[in-house]
């Protein structure tokens, strides 16, 4: 079976999916997603090992 080269997204087959608008590539990043993720973590840690001294 012989099949001509695609170079569309076949994944927006559907009319409803076609009238979308392309997903973003680039979402913005939180500059501080490390600082609070880093917070959390430690705040976390504090909490329990508190809890075993007491």
């Amino acid at each position: 079976m012989k099949r001509p080269l695609v170079l569309t997204n076949e994944a927006a087959g559907h009319p409803f999916r076609r009238s979308l608008p392309p997903p973003l590539a680039a979402r913005q990043r939180d500059d501080d997603h490390d600082l609070k993720l880093f917070v959390l973590s430690f705040t976390a840690f504090f909490i329990c090992f508190w809890t075993f001294l007491l």
